[in-house]
């Protein structure tokens, strides 16, 4: 197939999952494309909104439209990690009446996990999503357990209620390939939201894409080429994400304490193949690497204390960097 036939399939694919979306889940485009953007690269999407937004939803019917198997779990500060991960039990193992222990697998064995409200968890259990979000597998006992693939962890959390919350460690901020925040819902999709749930109507989704194709559409996304120019405008943008390097502006010398790591120039570039596939083109522009840079950068980025007093936000940096990176490429000498 040639480089053109496979970004069009691609981005029909893609609009017919977010077709049958959109029957259930009203606007939210931004946070629909990012939880599209995740499945297309196998990337993990933490969704940081208020209660009642459709977080959970979105997630559920992801999973529904994709025909892949989906896991809830409710993270609660009494969740243990035995419980995402599952557990060995005692149970028989033979015709005899033999015993033995047996392990039985816990949530996070489904190509597609919400782990809903993941801040109210200990440390300890939310630490026990590292191993399958990162190695996509889960070790019991000594014994090692393969995730299937594709696999995806979808997490959300509540910005407003900090009472009986946890911070999310850095190491696992890192590993979401995506930070999307979930804004209110405008007067019209309101609107509209209340007239699908009060009324009669039924929503009927359809399975848009099998198991198989969902995999090779992330192959695909790794078969588009990036031109070195392109590739480094991003690069820049990460490495300026570090106080006192050559690419750092003046502000994120300020008001940052720690930058970005490798992980964050992965997301972006796998992001930006995603969305030029989504604008039916087998190359990546700037404008793709823009448009990845402040969800794949805004959770990575940590800022320091005088930046949390003025109020400064890693989004405003992260423009801040698109600004300056600008600069750089067009007068390398100048700034």
């Amino acid at each position: 197939m040639q480089a053109e036939e496979l970004a069009a399939s691609f981005r029909d694919t893609i609009n017919a999952i977010h077709g049958e979306i959109s029957k259930e889940i009203v606007g939210q485009e931004e946070t629909v494309l990012g939880a599209l953007t995740g499945l297309a690269v196998g990337g993990h999407i933490l969704l940081e909104g208020a209660p009642g937004l459709g977080k959970t939803l979105l997630v559920r019917t992801l999973a529904q439209v994709v025909s892949l198997s989906f896991a809830r779990i409710q993270f609660t500060p009494d969740l243990m990690p035995a419980d995402v991960t599952g557990t060995n039990i005692l149970a028989q193992s033979g015709p005899d009446g033999q015993r033995d222990f047996v392990f039985r697998k816990g949530p996070i064995f489904a190509n597609i996990v919400l782990a809903d409200e993941i801040n109210r968890a200990t440390p300890k259990t939310q630490s026990s999503l590292l191993e399958a979000m990162q190695e996509r597998s889960v070790t019991a006992d000594g014994r090692r357990y393969q995730l299937d693939e594709p696999f995806l962890v979808m997490a959300t959390q509540n910005p407003i209620e900090h009472e009986g919350t946890y911070v999310l460690p850095e190491a696992q901020l890192d590993r979401f390939l995506l930070k999307l925040i979930v804004p209110p819902p405008s007067l019209a999709e309101l609107g509209a939201i209340v007239d699908r749930t009060t009324g009669r109507n039924i929503v009927e989704l359809k399975q848009v894409i099998s198991h198989d194709e969902i995999l090779a559409l992330q192959r695909t996304v790794r078969e588009v080429p990036i031109a070195p120019s392109v590739r480094d405008f991003g690069l820049r943008l990460v490495t300026g994400s570090h106080p006192g390097t050559e690419f750092a502006p003046s502000d994120v010398t300020r008001y940052v304490r720690y930058g970005a790591s490798p992980r964050a120039a992965q997301a972006i570039i796998l992001c930006s193949k995603v969305y030029a596939l989504m604008a039916g083109r087998f190359n990546v522009s700037k404008a793709d690497i823009r448009k990845a840079a402040v969800p794949a950068l805004r959770h990575r980025i940590l800022m320091n204390y005088e930046a949390d007093a003025q109020g400064i936000t890693s989004d405003k940096i992260i423009e801040t960097l698109l600004e300056h990176t600008e600069k750089l490429d067009r007068d390398p000498v100048g700034v």
